[in-house]
């Protein structure tokens, strides 16, 4: 995280913190209406409250340090966005729009298949067998544990895939 650099730098992390921070407590309250445990262990209220506390907690860690911190001028740290990087980003929004939209037709597995192969292209991945690896360990892998372990209904294909 760059606490150095020019006041935009600065303000930009300070509003970031503070977005956060106006997510994770609101999130905390609500999950306080919320059991933190029943009897066979967490309620329905333990995971919120403790993800939205350390995010909370980290959130404000952040805002502290960077409003602490000294602008520097000569030190700033630019955010030109070069086309590679700008296509890039272009590509990975459409990459979602597209899943979201197939989802129904073609199901979780076959969705997540082709998303993640090419989202794990447009950034750069060049390894055949690791692209191939995560991506049917992330769409039939983790299908097959929500669906048939966790009890998750997942979408399904018409063909049954």
């Amino acid at each position: 995280m760059p606490t150095s650099g020019s006041k935009a730098l600065k303000w930009g992390w300070q509003v970031a913190c503070l977005c956060l921070l106006g997510i994770f407590v609101p999130a905390l309250v609500t999950s306080l209406g919320y059991s933190l445990t029943d009897a066979l262990g967490p309620g329905p209220g333990f995971f919120p409250f403790w993800l939205s506390l350390i995010g909370a907690v980290l959130s404000a860690a952040m805002l502290v340090q960077v409003t602490l911190a000294k602008a520097d001028e000569s030190s700033a740290i630019g955010f030109a966005l070069d086309r590679r990087n700008a296509l890039r980003a272009i590509g990975v929004v459409i990459a979602l729009a597209a899943a979201a939209a197939l989802f129904e037709p073609l199901g979780y597995r076959l969705t997540m298949l082709a998303f993640i192969i090419g989202v794990l292209l447009i950034l750069g991945a060049r390894s055949p067998v690791a692209i191939v690896l995560t991506a049917l360990a992330g769409s039939f892998g983790v299908f097959h544990v929500f669906y048939h372990w966790l009890k998750v209904p997942l979408p399904i294909d018409a063909f049954g895939v």
